[in-house]
């Protein structure tokens, strides 16, 4: 009978164990305080070494640059900048731009946008959120075609990375149907106001005002590749928090291991050895749920069901782990100089973006009962 083997391959744990490497040497205590007191919230030194190693472009095809793998090679650097709590946007700028260009552009796109995008020369995002509105694909940006080309005119919040990116991918109504569209952050019909995170990091409304706009693939038929974008960033997000909570969890067993109350270790309580299995077992569920639909995605299956249940898993178990290491930690954890206080703060911000856990549930039950 045979037998599904679930463990990384060979290639993808020498990934791992460089993306760990690079991202470790650069994301230290000191580097990462340094480098949250500066406006752009980038080490442009770690994402060069990334992107020199091949590991940014892990996962595109060997045409434009780089090694040749799939989404589950993306997803195993994702998982990395979460342990490390890394101020580097590959989410944004390999999940969100690289990849749809390299599948769907053009090839003067490709080598233009993706290939650099790869090899860390560039950076690139996606402008999927719009106020008042939950589906990317049913975008209320509006594209018309001209004289002078394509013009994009609407508004995007959320936008993670635009002040670094050398093109956004912005979905946009295009007559009866949808598509996406490459712009230029910097041309003049575009106006980025900045707010900042709970973690520090910048994001950006995006206003649009007749700005020039490239189409990726065909504008009229674009709203599956909306869907496909929206979905691999959702499930990259997760794959974050995957790491987030994996290294707070670890963060807070070697604490409570090492505190002692009472004549003995804080690990030895009942209470606090129960609320640190119960987070063990969230950022399992977190992990599994999320590698789930990276894996269906990097085979071209469904997964909107999927990507849906580690959405929900991500929301409340990421906070639920994220408070246990707090409370567990006591004082200390509270402490801003102190290294969990970034992970609590990421696990927030990844909260916040994914939405509420009733919301989540809602939505899945609705898919449930519509089937």
């Amino acid at each position: 009978m045979a037998t599904l083997d679930f463990s990384f391959g060979a290639d993808q744990i020498a990934l791992r164990e460089l993306a760990d490497q690079i991202l470790g040497d650069f994301a230290t205590q000191e580097r990462l305080t340094a480098l949250e007191r500066e406006p752009e919230w980038f080490d442009r030194a770690c994402w060069d070494a990334l992107g020199q190693a091949g590991v940014l472009g892990a996962g595109l095809p060997e045409a434009i640059g780089g090694g040749g793998g799939g989404f589950l090679e993306t997803a195993v650097v994702l998982e990395a900048v979460g342990r490390h709590v890394a101020m580097v946007p590959v989410l944004a700028s390999i999940v969100g731009g690289a990849i749809p260009i390299a599948r769907h552009g053009t090839d003067a796109q490709r080598t233009r946008w993706a290939a650099p995008a790869a090899t860390g020369e560039i950076v690139l995002t996606a402008a999927l959120q719009e106020p008042q509105n939950d589906d990317p694909a049913a975008p209320q940006t509006t594209a018309d075609l001209g004289v002078d080309g394509w013009r994009v005119h609407g508004a995007k919040h959320c936008v993670p990375a635009a002040h670094l990116a050398a093109r956004m991918l912005v979905p946009a109504r295009a007559g009866v149907g949808v598509g996406v569209f490459l712009v230029d952050p910097s041309d003049p019909g575009v106006t980025l106001t900045r707010f900042t995170m709970t973690n520090g990091e910048p994001q950006y409304a995006v206003t649009l005002d007749g700005a020039a706009a490239e189409p990726l693939g065909d504008p009229a038929a674009g709203a599956d590749l909306v869907r496909e974008i929206a979905e691999h960033v959702t499930t990259g997000l997760c794959l974050i928090q995957a790491g987030v909570s994996d290294r707070a969890v670890r963060m807070t067993a070697e604490h409570a291991a090492q505190r002692e109350q009472f004549g003995q270790s804080i690990a030895q309580f009942q209470a606090v050895s129960q609320r640190a299995a119960d987070a063990f077992i969230d950022t399992e569920a977190i992990r599994l749920t999320a590698w789930q639909a990276a894996w269906r995605l990097a085979e071209g299956l469904p997964a909107t069901d999927e990507v849906a249940i580690a959405k929900f898993w991500t929301a409340e178990g990421g906070q639920r782990v994220a408070h246990a290491a707090q409370h567990i930690h006591g004082g200390i954890g509270a402490d801003v100089d102190y290294p969990l206080r970034r992970y609590f703060t990421w696990a927030k911000v990844d909260e916040l973006t994914l939405g509420s856990a009733t919301r989540q549930l809602r939505a899945i039950g609705a898919r449930i009962a519509a089937s």
